[in-house]
C-alpha cells in the first residue's frame, strides 16, 4: 500500500465468498458416487471369502448409512465453498488475552509424519526415544526459561494446567498434614477465570482480590486474605491491562511465610520471556500454553497444552508419567509414589509439544529476547495511535507508565454516545477483512471491552491497517450507528440470532438430532440396505 501511518492507510475494498451453503448432509442425489468400486474376483472370494461374510452378523448392519450420495468434483466444491465462507483467523488476528501465531507448515508436516502420528502412547519406551527425547528437551528448555525443576504436558491447555497446579497443591499440603486446614487459594480479579474456576473445582474456597489506583490489588489486601488458610496464591503478571505488579517478589514472600504456595500464570509471557524468571521471583510452580506463546494452534488447530512446571520441592507430586532420561535413554516413569495421580489420559498432547520444541529450537535465546521487546513496542505503538480514535479510552487511564504486550481498551466513551459497543464494533471489522478482536475475560471490569495484542510476528503495515479500521469503524459509528450495529454486511452470513442458541429444542449437536427436531429436511432418499448387507 506503500502508506505511512494508519491515518492515510488505503481501506481494501472487501467482501467474503457467499455461496449460502448448505451442509453436507443435505447434498446429493440418490445413486450418485465418488468412487465405484469393481466387485471382487472370483478366486479372491475363493480364498477369503464373500464380503458380507467376513462380518460378524451382531456388528454388520441391516440398513445402510444415510449419508450423503455426491460426485467426488461435488464434495471438493462443497468443501471449497466451505473454506472461502470461513474467514477464521488467516487474516490480521490481534487476538488479545490469548497470544495468536503464525503455525508454521513445516511443523504442521512433521507432526502429521507417521514417527509422530502413528505412535501410541502404550507402545514400549524403547520404540518411541524420538518422541521422549523431544519431552525431555523440550522439558530442558522450559526449565531455562522458568528456573523451575520439571515440567510435565499432560494438561489440555491453560485451564487444565491450572487445574494441575490445584492438584498439586492439594497432593503437597496433605503430605504435610495440612490439608484440612489449608482450604484458601487467593487470586486477583484480572486474574484470568481459570484460577479461580479450577480452584473451585478443586474444593479450594476462593479469595478474589480487587484492583486498585495502581492497576493491581495493593499489598496491604493481599495480608489481609493471608491467613493460616491459606493453600496458594494463584496470579498472573502482568495482567490483561498491560500492567506488571512491581510488588511481586514481596506478594510471594508474604504468603510463602504464611505456609501456601505462589502458582504463576503465565499466559502472558509475551512480553517477559527471556526478561524474568518465574522461580527467581520466588514461584513454586508456573504454567506455559504452547498454543500461545510458543506458537503452536489452538482451537480448531488444537487442541492445547499447558505445560506445566514447578520446583523439586512439588514434584514428586506431579501427574505421571514423567519422562526420565538414564544414560543415553528415556524412559515414562510411572512409579511416582507420591504423585497426584492423572489429569488427563497418557502423557500429553504430543504433536503440539513438537511444533513448540520446534518453534523453540528456532528462536532460540537471542530470539525470544528480541520477541520480547518487539511485542512490548509494538503494543506501546499502537497504544499512542489507537490513544488518538474518538469513543476509545485506555483502562486504568491515570496510569501514565508504557503497557507491556498487550494492553485494555474501552468502547465505553462510543456505547454512551452512540450505542454502538464491542460486539457490534468486532462484527463491523470483519466487513474490513480483519479477524475480529477478543474483548476480555468475564467479568468485564471495564466497559465495552477490547483487548489487541500484537505480538512479534505482525509487520508495522499490519498494525497499521488493523487500526485503520478501528479508525474507520468509529466514524461510522458517529456518523451512522445503524450501519455498525447491524454489521456484518459483507460477510457470508449476517447476525446469528443468539436467542436460537437458548432453545433446545431448535439447536442439534448432530445430523440425527436435527431430523429429530426439526424432520426430514436432508433431500437425500431413505435407504434401505438387504439383510446382513456389508458397506
Amino acid at each position: 500500500m506503500g502508506k505511512k501511518s494508519s491515518d492515510s492507510v488505503k481501506l481494501r475494498n472487501f467482501h467474503s465468498a457467499s455461496w449460502d451453503e448448505p451442509v453436507v448432509m443435505q447434498l446429493g442425489v440418490p445413486g450418485r458416487r465418488g468412487q465405484v468400486f469393481a466387485k471382487p474376483d472370483a478366486e479372491v472370494v475363493k480364498k477369503a471369502g464373500k464380503p458380507d461374510s467376513l462380518i460378524p452378523r451382531e456388528l454388520a448392519r441391516t440398513t445402510l448409512p444415510k449419508l450423503p450420495e455426491m460426485t467426488e468434483p461435488e464434495v471438493q466444491r462443497h468443501y471449497l465453498h466451505l473454506s472461502q465462507e470461513t474467514q477464521g483467523m488467516v487474516n490480521i488476528s490481534l487476538f488479545g488475552t490469548c497470544t495468536m501465531k503464525y503455525n508454521a507448515r513445516v511443523s504442521e508436516t512433521v507432526a502429521q509424519r507417521p514417527f509422530v502420528a502413528e505412535v501410541h502412547p502404550l507402545q514400549p519406551d524403547d520404540t518411541m526415544q524420538g518422541i521422549l527425547e523431544i519431552l525431555h528437551e523440550f522439558d530442558l528448555g522450559l526449565r531455562e526459561l522458568s528456573g523451575m525443576d520439571q515440567f510435565v504436558f499432560q494438561a489440555g491447555g491453560g485451564a487444565d494446567a491450572a487445574y494441575t497446579n490445584c492438584v498439586v497443591t492439594r497432593a503437597y499440603h496433605k503430605s504435610l498434614g495440612e490439608l484440612g486446614r489449608r482450604n484458601e487459594v487467593i487470586t486477583s480479579i484480572q486474574a484470568h477465570p481459570c484460577n479461580a474456576a479450577t480452584a473451585a473445582a478443586a474444593g479450594f474456597k476462593v479469595i478474589t482480590l480487587n484492583l486498585e489506583e495502581n492497576g493491581y490489588p495493593s499489598t496491604e489486601a493481599l495480608k489481609a486474605a493471608v491467613s493460616g488458610r491459606t493453600a496458594a496464591l494463584f496470579i498472573n503478571n502482568p495482567d490483561d491491562m498491560g500492567i506488571y505488579n512491581p510488588n511481586i517478589k514481596e506478594w510471594v514472600r508474604i504468603v510463602h511465610e504464611a505456609g501456601g504456595l505462589c502458582f504463576y500464570d503465565h499466559a502472558n509471557f509475551n512480553g517477559v520471556m527471556g526478561k524474568i524468571r518465574a522461580r527467581e521471583l520466588g514461584f513454586d510452580a508456573c504454567m506455559f500454553m504452547l498454543h500461545k506463546t510458543f506458537g503452536a494452534p489452538k482451537g480448531g488447530g488444537g487442541p492445547a497444552v499447558g505445560a506445566y512446571g514447578c520446583t523439586a520441592a512439588l514434584a514428586p507430586f506431579l501427574p505421571k508419567p514423567v519422562v526420565v532420561k538414564e544414560k543415553d535413554k528415556y524412559r515414562l516413569d510411572y512409579g511416582m509414589k507420591q504423585s497426584a495421580g492423572k489429569v488427563r489420559e497418557f502423557f500429553g498432547n504430543v504433536p503440539q509439544v513438537i511444533k513448540a520444541y520446534a518453534w523453540l529450537c528456532a528462536m532460540g535465546g537471542d530470539g525470544i529476547d528480541e520477541a520480547s521487546d518487539i511485542s512490548v513496542l509494538a503494543n506501546n505503538y499502537m497504544d499512542k495511535k489507537l490513544s488518538k480514535i474518538r469513543g476509545l479510552a485506555m483502562s486504568n487511564p491515570d496510569i501514565r507508565k508504557h503497557r507491556l504486550e498487550m494492553t485494555r481498551w474501552s468502547l465505553g466513551p462510543m456505547k454512551t454516545d452512540t450505542g454502538v459497543g464491542t460486539v457490534e464494533v468486532a462484527n463491523r471489522m470483519a466487513d474490513y477483512g480483519v479477524d475480529p478482536y477478543w474483548m476480555s475475560h468475564e467479568p468485564w471490569v471495564v466497559p465495552e471491552p477490547f483487548t489487541p495484542e500484537a505480538g512479534e510476528m505482525y509487520s508495522k503495515e499490519d498494525l497499521d491497517y488493523w487500526m485503520a479500521v478501528i479508525a474507520k469503524v468509529s466514524e461510522e459509528a458517529y456518523a451512522e450507528p445503524e450501519l455498525v450495529k447491524s454489521a456484518p454486511h459483507n460477510q457470508p452470513i449476517r447476525q446469528i440470532k443468539g436467542d436460537w442458541l437458548d432453545d433446545p429444542e431448535k439447536w442439534a449437536m448432530t445430523w440425527r438430532a436435527y431430523l429429530r427436531k426439526h424432520g426430514s429436511k436432508s433431500g437425500t432418499a431413505e435407504k434401505t440396505a438387504p439383510s446382513h448387507a456389508a458397506e
